[in-house]
């Protein structure tokens, strides 16, 4: 995507829509933002880090597929997560999808993070097409029997993605100098 197509493409929440409408596009936002961060660059930029951290773009790419992918799966569905998250071992190597992510080209994160992301936006347009809203309660049960509504999962997504585009603001322009908060 180059700066002029995602000026065009830029997602906005609306000024005054629903609140499924604001959460949603909110979400889309800080997605436009990481695939705005970490496009155009090759395998050498998604492996760049910053000072002491390990953090890679390329790592955060591969973190949040899996996190797009076990939010829904997890919490909303209450099923196990599928490939590739499904065979690691994550507490011997809860690290493994920015450790391993040196080891993808480039187009295979982008393509994992931007499948990831449609199974997802494909599950809240199911969940929000039975007219439930924002309050339905997801399958997943605490030991305590409460279940999360689709407004906390989008929002902790938000908060997972708000997090880690400021990490691909610092090694982006630490890259290539592209700064700023979208290209418009």
């Amino acid at each position: 995507m180059t700066q002029s197509d995602a000026a065009e493409e830029w997602p906005e929440p609306p000024l005054a829509g629903t609140e499924a409408a604001a959460v949603l596009g909110a979400l889309e936002r800080q997605r436009a933002t990481l695939a705005w961060k970490t496009s155009g660059l090759d395998a050498a930029g998604l492996r760049a880090t910053v000072g002491a951290s390990a953090i890679t773009l390329g790592g955060l790419l591969k973190h949040l597929a899996h996190v797009e992918d076990s939010h829904f799966a997890r919490l909303w569905l209450d099923t196990p997560v599928g490939a590739p998250w499904n065979t690691v071992d994550w507490d011997s190597d809860p690290d493994w999808a920015y450790r391993t992510a040196a080891q993808d080209t480039p187009e295979q994160l982008r393509t994992l993070w931007r499948e990831s992301a449609a199974r997802s936006r494909a599950v809240v347009d199911q969940a929000l097409s039975t007219g439930g809203g924002l309050d339905q309660l997801g399958a997943y049960a605490t030991r305590n029997g409460e279940r999360p509504n689709l407004r906390r999962i989008l929002l902790d997504l938000i908060e997972e993605y708000a997090r880690h585009v400021g990490h691909a603001d610092l090694i982006r322009e630490s890259v290539d100098g592209l700064t700023g908060e979208d290209p418009g």
